[in-house]
C-alpha cells in the first residue's frame, strides 16, 4: 500500500498512541473537567484565571485527541516491502547537491524516540521521491521556488 494518507507505525508506535488516546480521553477528560468544575464553583468566571487555563486545557486536549483518533484510523502497522521502491514507512538517503542525507520518510510518532529527521509524504521532497526506485533521480521545487536535484540512493523499511 503506497498511499501517501496512511500512516505507517511500528507496533510500538502504535501502542504508545493508543496508550495515549486511551488516557487522554478517559482519566485526563475527567480531570479537566473537574478542574474546570471546581474553578467555577469558585464565582465569577470573567476573572477567574483557573477556570480559563482550564478551559484552555480542555481544548488542547480535545484537539489532541481529535489528531490521535483521525491518525490512528489511517494506520498501517507494520513495514513497508523491501523492494526498494521508496514509500512512507521507509528510511531514505537522498544525494543532494553531491550530499547525502538520510532520513525517515513518515510520521514523528514513527519515529520515536530517535534523533533521526523525518520527511513527510506530502512535503515537496517526499512527494518527489514517492514511489521512485534506488538509483532513480528526480527533482522538486523548493520552497524558495528553486529546483532541487536529487537521486534516490538507498530505501530500506524504518526498523
Amino acid at each position: 500500500m503506497t498511499d501517501t494518507s496512511v500512516t505507517w507505525l511500528t507496533q510500538d508506535a502504535y501502542d504508545r498512541l493508543q496508550a495515549e488516546l486511551e488516557r487522554l480521553s478517559g482519566p485526563y477528560r475527567a480531570e479537566i473537567t473537574e478542574r474546570i468544575a471546581a474553578a467555577r464553583d469558585e464565582g465569577d468566571l470573567k476573572e477567574n484565571g483557573g477556570y480559563h487555563a482550564a478551559r484552555e486545557e480542555q481544548a488542547k486536549n480535545e484537539a489532541r485527541i481529535k489528531e490521535l483518533t483521525e491518525k490512528l484510523r489511517t494506520v498501517q502497522v507494520g513495514q513497508p516491502s523491501d523492494d526498494g521502491t521508496v514509500q512512507p514507512g521507509m528510511v531514505v538517503t537522498v544525494s543532494i547537491f553531491g550530499d547525502n542525507e538520510t532520513f525517515l520518510l513518515g510520521s514523528r510518532e514513527m519515529a520515536g524516540d530517535t534523533d533521526m529527521d523525518v520527511f513527510s509524504p506530502t512535503s515537496p521532497l517526499g512527494a518527489a521521491i514517492v514511489e521512485k526506485k534506488v538509483g532513480d533521480r528526480t527533482s522538486y521545487e523548493a520552497p524558495n521556488g528553486k529546483t532541487i536535484e536529487v537521486e534516490i540512493m538507498d530505501a530500506k523499511p524504518f526498523a
